[in-house]
Order: C-alpha cells, then structure tokens, then sequence
C-alpha cells in the first residue's frame, strides 16, 4: 500500500515552503524519521523527516518548486500490515532546541517539529567522503577530520554526486562555509578563450580577466525564502513607519573597563560576556524610564499598543541573508540571564538552526554595525517595531576628559523610531539613557 506524506504546517503564518534538496530519491528505503528533504520558509531553512518505515514511491515536486502547506510532497509504498495512518501524519524531529508547531491531530499523534538545517542526526546513510587525507600545515598528510571542510548536509550531498572533493573548493563565504555555488562552481569548465576573439568590434583597451570571476561578468540570483521576505518587510517597513534617526557619540571607556571586569567575575564564568550585553541592558534600563518607546501601530484599529514587556531583538547576518530573532522577555532577565540568552541566539543563528517562533513579537532590536567596523548607521525598522538602535564600532580616539585631551573608548549610536509612535523628545531621551549608561555604568544600579 502507498502512504503520503504532505508539506507539514510550519506555523506561525506561513502557507508555503520551497523544496530546497531531495534526499531520496523513487525506490529508496526510508525510515520512521529519516530526513527526506530540506525546505525554505520566509523564514529559515528547515529539514523534514517522513514519519513511517517504506519504499520511495515518487517524488510529486522537483527542487526550486514552492509548495502550499497540504499538499502532498512525497508517497511511500509500505508493508501492507503497517497501520494506517492520516497521510499528513505530523512529523518529529532531532533537534533539542527546534520549537513544535502543532496543527490538528488525531489524539496521540506526534506533533510537527521543524529541524534547522545543519544540526539534525537522521538515519540517513552516507558514502565516505572522496580524499581521506588533507595535507597538514607542514606539507605532511594529515587525518581528513583535521581539515574537515565546512558545509552544510545538502552541500555534501551535491558534492558526492558530482564528485566533487570539498577539501578543494574554495569557499566564497567570509566565514569559511562551502556553499551550492562555490560546488558548482568547482565543476563548471573553464571559459573558453577563443569565444572571445570573435568580437565585432575590438575592445579599445585590453582589458586582464579577473581571476577571482573566472571571466563570468554578471550572475543572476533568484529572490527567495529568507532574503525575499527581509526585502519585502523592510520596503514595507520604509514606506510605512516615517522613520526619523538621531545620533549620539559617546565615551564608553569605562563600559569596556567593566566588561573586562565581568570577564574576570566567577557568577560570569562561561557566559558571553562583550560589550553587546551592556549595550542591550542599557537599553532595556532606557526603556523601563522611557515605557511609552515600546509601543507598536495598528493600522487597522488605529489604536497605539503600548507593550509591557520587552522581546529584544539582535540583527544577525546569516549565509540565508539578516534576520532578527529576539529574547522573549528581555526585561526580566538578570544580567547572567541575558548573557545566556544572547550567547544560545548568537549560536542558534550561526548554526541556521533558529526557529520561525524566535523570529516573531519583537518589540525593540539592536543591530550591531560596529562589528564590521562600521561607526554609524540609519537603521530600518524591524516591522511591527518602535525603534532600533544601531551601534557602531568602539575606538580608542582623542577625547576631552576631566578638561585634558585624552585617548579614550569612543563609539557612536543611533537610533531611528516610529514617529507616529515616538516623537523627537521621546526618541531623544531614550537615546540619551542609553548613552548614559554607557558613559557611567554604574547607572545600571541606581536606575533599576
């Protein structure tokens, strides 16, 4: 007998996912919570696992096909004395920290855990990978695990089809991560250069080929999944909320003084400590003086929703493009507690294992530009968001102090608001508390 198996409700609105990567493929075993195929949502990169034991029977959408939620993805031919079951039987993943997304269910059925891509343990089989041994540092031959490269399950799957050792492609990502295109790319032939010579009429000025664009001069990409989605809620964003900006420098020598302090301290120790954690408490000591900033509109009811809680949002870029996840109830965290919170959503994000729930009811975010180097920005609004505050990069710079010219730790902030929510004196304040904080730490104290 055959089973389907259907596009589970990813929840949290969304009603589509494009199929990403086949793992199977007609005629493979599967098993009761093997992945089969990774999928994008608008708002991450996902892999499913089929919930029953069989034979793959057809795959109904080729890779690159946006499919609706309930519609079936995938049959299975299993033994005929299996139980039957509802063909959309909801499926359980592998990951400690996925959030579940229950939709109808029969009673006892398992609920639909969405897997981020890059962490899932399946039972998926896989082939050893082509070249055993890597050169060490010193020329020598070096274990393989030594030298392993980085990539995600997809990516080496492409690669073994293609027959691609991924210890010689060179990754295009700054952080060393091997992606579909750098694969392809791997395998691509060589232009040739006699397609070339027969140009109409000859370049004026002969120009090299660039090397690092192996000749090609453009490369389309399509908008899609993650990248799509920010587009369209950040032209949303700028073309809704009036957006003002205000900008304050400030000396944050002895904020930096601290954090090297709270390094030291052993109620710290194993916790992510950087000057972000002040700059987020700083900010969330600048809300609780200033509540009417955490608001949001609504259009509809043309009310103002005053929030009275905090779910600060942390910008992070991603290979997939930026998203915000946000700490669920910031405000009532202890130092150490926030710490915590902000190193699992740093890793959560860099690992692409987080959740579409982490990405939604954020009130405030922080979108730190200085990391790159950056000393200041206009920020976009994070939709349904009052404000956002940009922070740039900290440097050691002249400064006036105590009435000499000293060199001391200098950044700039920004922040950008709502003007229907937040006016200029609002905003104003809400930036100055920050900056305060900042300048003297010990405000963290006795403005709390």
């Amino acid at each position: 007998m055959a089973r389907e198996f259907k596009m589970p409700d990813v929840g949290e609105g969304l009603t589509e996912a494009e199929i990403l990567k086949w793992y199977v493929q007609p005629g493979d075993t599967v098993e009761d919570g093997q992945v089969v195929c990774e999928v994008e949502t608008a708002k991450a990169a996902v892999e499913l696992p089929i919930p029953f034991d069989g034979v793959v029977k057809e795959l109904r959408f080729p890779e690159g096909t946006t499919v609706d939620v309930g519609q079936v993805i995938i049959s299975v031919t299993v033994a005929s004395g299996e139980p039957d079951a509802p063909a959309s039987e909801p499926v359980v993943g592998t990951a400690p920290e996925a959030e579940t997304e229950a939709g109808p269910a029969e009673p006892q059925a398992r609920q639909p855990v969405l897997v981020g891509y890059g962490v899932a343990e399946t039972s998926t089989k896989r082939r050893a990978r082509k070249g055993a041994e890597a050169p060490a540092a010193n020329g020598t031959a070096a274990p393989a695990v030594r030298q392993r490269p980085l990539a995600k399950p997809p990516v080496r799957k492409l690669a073994r089809d293609l027959g691609v050792d991924l210890a010689t492609v060179i990754p295009s990502h700054p952080d060393g991560i091997i992606s579909r295109e750098d694969v392809h790319a791997a395998v691509a032939p060589a232009p040739e250069v006699p397609a070339q010579a027969p140009a109409p009429v000859p370049a004026p000025v002969p120009v090299a080929p660039a090397a690092s664009y192996d000749g090609v001069r453009e490369t389309r990409i399509p908008v899609k999944g993650v990248r799509k989605a920010t587009a369209q809620a950040m032209i949303g964003s700028a073309f809704t909320a009036p957006h003002v900006t205000e900008f304050v420098t400030v000396d944050v020598t002895r904020t930096m003084k601290l954090v090297e302090e709270l390094k030291a301290d052993k109620d710290m120790q194993g916790l992510r400590v950087n000057p972000l954690l002040l700059i987020s408490k700083a900010l969330l000591v600048a809300i609780k003086r200033n509540p009417e900033v955490n608001a949001a509109w609504d259009e509809a009811n043309q009310e103002i929703v005053q929030k009275h809680y905090v779910n600060l949002g942390i910008a992070a870029a991603t290979p997939r493009g930026l998203i915000v996840p946000n700490i669920k109830d910031a405000h009532a965290k202890t130092l150490p507690e926030l710490a915590t919170s902000l190193g699992e959503l740093v890793s959560t994000a860099r690992e692409g294992r987080t959740s579409p729930g982490a990405m939604q009811g954020g009130t405030v975010t922080i979108t730190n530009v200085g990391v790159f180097g950056i000393d200041t920005g206009t920020p976009i609004l994070n939709p349904g968001e009052s404000a956002i505050l940009a922070v740039g990069a900290i440097k050691l710079q002249p400064w006036v102090h105590k009435g000499k010219v000293k060199p001391r730790q200098v950044t700039t902030l920004a922040l950008s608001f709502d003007h229907r929510l937040v006016d200029g004196e609002l905003g104003s304040k809400v930036l100055a508390d920050v900056a305060a904080v900042l300048e003297r730490p010990k405000r963290l104290i006795t403005w709390s």
